[in-house]
């Protein structure tokens, strides 16, 4: 599929209220464009992330080893590199696009003084062991160990890539809310980015978004040019984003907030609390599949939770179904879901409001 991107379009459930259908899957452009910035914009990024690219790579580099460093700005994938995996006394790995495995950049293991190192010119890691590298959209993770000294960084490369939106355009003209779900890696947070900016400029609306992490705005203050005109609040600790996504609503007048990341009942409750303001809501969340959200009683309530209800025998003949139907509890948070199987693949579901099995 990397070759044409692809989104199909599916009822959940099979049950529905009558609605107006979006039009056929897009398949996304690539087009000629120019880089945001001075960052680094090749053909070869291009053509490996479907999209104009900006990945500000030199800086990340800057806090690896010297080492690691000439060998990473020497090797022919540097434009398809994920991440670069620092752990204590193991041999530091990179990782790519679509290898399943890592690649060893040296025979010898990082020492203490290489990560100490590193961490030093990373700075200091938040309450979720992330930290960035101000002005771009890089992620640093450290693992701790149980004394709380870092023993291991993740160096995760962001980038900024134009394009994804296409495959949902005709979506965002409905101005309803949109759920997005993937696995850790397949480029939600990427994604978000894209929408955010799309919105604020080309839909000229008021756009907020939520940055737990400063992921999708990029680290420091003044946020990272690849959002365009949208806002965005930065959020002290991770179990304060329910509270900083009221406060975007309450104080700064949105017409869309954007989350990465709800995984809490707090923030799914947040959630549905700005939804029934009026205000569109673009998010994402962890899993695979439609039935990894039914399944969860935490995140549930985003497309409405699921509740097991007992027909009489009448009822059940006159509906042709089994006694034991599942039903909405509520209307959904998010109408829509799409599922992000592959970055070039995508599964979008109409959450509607009854369901029978």
């Amino acid at each position: 599929m990397a070759a044409c991107a692809a989104r199909y379009l599916f009822l959940f459930p099979l049950l529905a209220p009558k609605f107006p259908l979006p039009h056929p899957p897009f398949r996304r452009r690539r087009g000629r464009g120019a880089c945001i910035g001075a960052a680094r914009c090749s053909s070869e990024a291009n053509a490996a992330w479907g999209g104009i690219v900006e990945d500000d790579l030199t800086e990340l580099l800057q806090i690896l080893p010297r080492d690691l460093r000439d060998n990473l700005q020497n090797e022919p994938r540097k434009d398809q590199l994920l991440e670069v995996i620092l752990d204590l006394g193991r041999r530091p790995e990179a990782r790519f696009l679509g290898d399943s495995g890592g690649q060893y950049l040296r025979d010898s293991e990082i020492s203490q003084q290489e990560l100490e190192a590193a961490q030093q010119a990373v700075g200091e890691f938040g309450g979720d062991n992330r930290a960035g590298i101000e002005g771009t959209l890089h992620r640093i993770s450290a693992i701790r160990s149980r004394k709380g000294m870092v023993v291991g960084l993740t160096c995760r490369v962001g980038r900024a890539v134009t394009g994804h939106v296409d495959m949902v355009r005709d979506l965002l003209n409905y101005k309803e809310s949109i759920l997005f779900l993937g696995r850790p890696g397949v480029g939600k947070t990427t994604v978000m980015r894209e929408i955010a900016r799309v919105l604020a400029d080309e839909f000229q609306k008021r756009v907020v978004i939520v940055d737990t992490s400063n992921e999708i705005g990029g680290d420091g203050d003044i946020p990272h040019a690849a959002i365009g005109g949208a806002r965005r609040m930065q959020v002290p600790e991770p179990s304060m984003q329910h509270r900083v996504m009221t406060e975007a609503v309450e104080n700064h007048m949105p017409e869309v907030v954007i989350v990465d990341e709800i995984g809490t009942e707090a923030e799914a409750q947040a959630c549905r609390s700005i939804a029934e303001r009026g205000v569109m809501l673009i998010g994402t969340a962890h899993g695979e599949r439609l039935a990894n959200i039914i399944k969860n009683p935490t995140l549930s309530d985003l497309i409405g939770g699921v509740e097991t209800v007992t027909l009489g025998d009448d009822e059940a003949r006159a509906r042709r179904s089994q006694k034991s139907i599942l039903e909405r509890k509520a209307p959904p948070t998010f109408p829509f879901l799409i599922e992000m199987r592959e970055r070039h693949y995508w599964v979008t579901h109409r959450v509607c409001l009854f369901l029978h099995v």
